[in-house]
């Protein structure tokens, strides 16, 4: 399956993601989007500093962090995920051992099934070795 193919069927398709793209583990380069789904070259390595960053409490947790121009709570940083919500929408963030997922779900999906459908693809992707 391409990356496209993650972002569009196993991901936006899912109906609890609108929006998605997958990165490369450092953040330098973007292996697939969602169409109008632009995450920063400054965003995304504020998410990758949160994954790098390992005191107990992480500077993402106090200052929030940014993706698509828009500002987020952090809902949960650990070595994995990052969940951020802005109002009743939210992101999610996953890192995998070669790649780092961002989705945005909307105010109209409960946030369970938006974590529920990234983390099982994180974890798929982890398991054949991305």
């Amino acid at each position: 399956m391409s990356w496209q193919a993650y972002v569009d069927q196993s991901l936006v398709g899912t109906g609890n993601i609108d929006k998605a793209a997958i990165f490369n583990a450092e953040g330098t380069s973007v292996w697939a989007t969602s169409s109008g789904f632009t995450v920063s070259p400054a965003e995304i390595k504020e998410v990758v500093g949160s994954y790098a960053d390992k005191s107990d409490v992480k500077k993402v947790q106090s200052q929030g962090f940014h993706i698509a121009g828009e500002k987020y709570i952090v809902l949960k940083a650990d070595e994995k995920s990052l969940y951020g919500k802005k109002g009743k929408e939210g992101v999610v963030i996953v890192k995998t051992l070669q790649a780092i997922l961002v989705s945005h779900y909307p105010e109209t999906i409960q946030p369970g099934a938006a974590t529920n459908t990234v983390e099982q693809l994180g974890d798929y992707l982890t398991s054949v070795g991305y």
